[in-house]
């Protein structure tokens, strides 16, 4: 059986995010660690909630980023 680690799938998809890419999650729980990373970072993003998942979607250019990173 595969087992998933939810941080570090979570930081895979900040790190997307840190590119200019989009990133999305199924679970509640993953949403959670991947917007909790990103407020720490205070990177701008929108999230957007749907009924199958939550979507995580830069604000900025992937330039500006690098201000951001810790």
């Amino acid at each position: 059986m595969f087992v998933i680690n939810n941080r570090r799938l979570a930081q895979e998809k900040v790190d997307r995010i840190l590119q200019g890419y989009s990133a999305y999650a199924e679970s509640k729980e993953l949403a959670y660690l991947i917007k909790k990373e990103l407020e720490a970072r205070q990177l701008p993003f929108f999230e957007d909630r749907t009924e199958i998942g939550y979507w995580f979607i830069p604000e900025e250019h992937p330039s500006h980023f690098r201000e951001h990173r810790s």
